[in-house]
């Protein structure tokens, strides 16, 4: 298991590398009106300079080798046009609790109505439950996730009288945003519960339990709902750290101070540094997601190998 896992970690800071150094390099083609909150009233030469002060005019390879050791410290650079010279480090901890409340609360509603949804659908098979279930996901898949939370905000607003815009001293302008985020989740927990339960389901164990007599609830949790669950838990890690980076969207449509509607924003003002430095935050967290997904799934079910096998010929 040990072995596994630093052999995970491994690729996993392989992949992360990778895509920290396409990033890098991507940015610096960028205009270099990033780099500067008042470039408009700049000469040719206070550019020069600060583009020199800011090891800008370096050899690519020599900005990248400055850049990942300021990394392994803890540095993602400072801010050039959202907070002039502040830390990034610093904005981003201010701003990340705000989405981790948000996307934990939508999580903690989102999963057992998607648990709670699946397994209805795949006990009535083609029942009310089940076609009440596909029809909420063929509309959630079908139609664009953006009309979703614009639908939302206008009858949310509209009917119930809710706050459009999020205020942190009155609470009840965060419950659209949470649903927001949560009623498309509930979505994809449920369809790939179901499908994995009716796989399960089909196995000629669970058959051959029936046929000993083996009470039908007994059946569908102690045996499919269990071995169904396997699957599903390597997504939730995933799901759990993205969470820290919040919704791009819905933070912006709501005005939510924090991750998600920090990269908007800093996209729109062009700081490249702080553009750079998130879209690397939301890679690790993709990435890491992913790897503790695998691993909770390889300790939750001890059948998985994580080594391979020698073949005997």
């Amino acid at each position: 298991m040990l072995w596994y896992c630093v052999k995970r970690l491994l690729r996993s800071l392989g992949s992360l590398c990778i895509i920290i150094v396409i990033v890098f390099c991507l940015l610096r083609l960028m205009p270099i009106e990033g780099y500067f909150p008042n470039y408009d009233k700049m000469s040719a030469q206070e550019i020069q300079n600060g583009l020199q002060k800011m090891g800008l005019t370096a050899p690519l390879y020599q900005q990248l080798f400055h850049f990942f050791g300021e990394l392994l410290h803890g540095d993602l650079g400072v801010s050039n046009i959202y907070r002039v010279d502040y830390p990034i480090v610093r904005i981003i901890a201010q701003k990340a609790p705000v989405s981790i409340e948000f996307g934990l609360i939508a999580m903690a509603i989102s999963l057992p109505l998607g648990l709670a949804l699946g397994v209805l659908m795949a006990k009535k098979k083609g029942g009310f439950w089940d076609q009440f279930g596909t029809a909420y996901i063929v509309f959630i898949e079908a139609v664009p996730i953006m009309l979703i939370y614009l639908f939302l905000q206008l009858y949310g607003t509209g009917v119930f009288h809710l706050g459009i815009l999020y205020d942190s001293d009155k609470p009840a302008t965060a419950i659209l945003p949470v649903l927001s985020l949560a009623l498309p989740s509930v979505s994809g927990y449920a369809m790939w519960l179901r499908r994995f339960m009716v796989d399960e389901s089909n196995m000629e164990y669970i058959k051959f339990a029936k046929a000993k007599g083996v009470p039908n609830n007994a059946i569908w949790f102690r045996h499919v709902f269990r071995n169904a669950m396997v699957p599903l838990v390597q997504l939730i890690p995933g799901s759990l750290l993205l969470t820290i980076a919040g919704s791009i969207y819905v933070e912006s449509l709501y005005s939510i101070p924090g991750m998600g509607g920090l990269l908007v924003d800093v996209i729109k003002r062009q700081d490249n540094t702080m553009v750079q430095a998130l879209v690397i935050v939301f890679a690790a967290l993709s990435i890491f997601g992913l790897l503790l997904g695998d691993i909770l799934m390889a300790i939750v079910d001890p059948r998985i190998s994580l080594t391979k096998k020698a073949v005997s010929r």
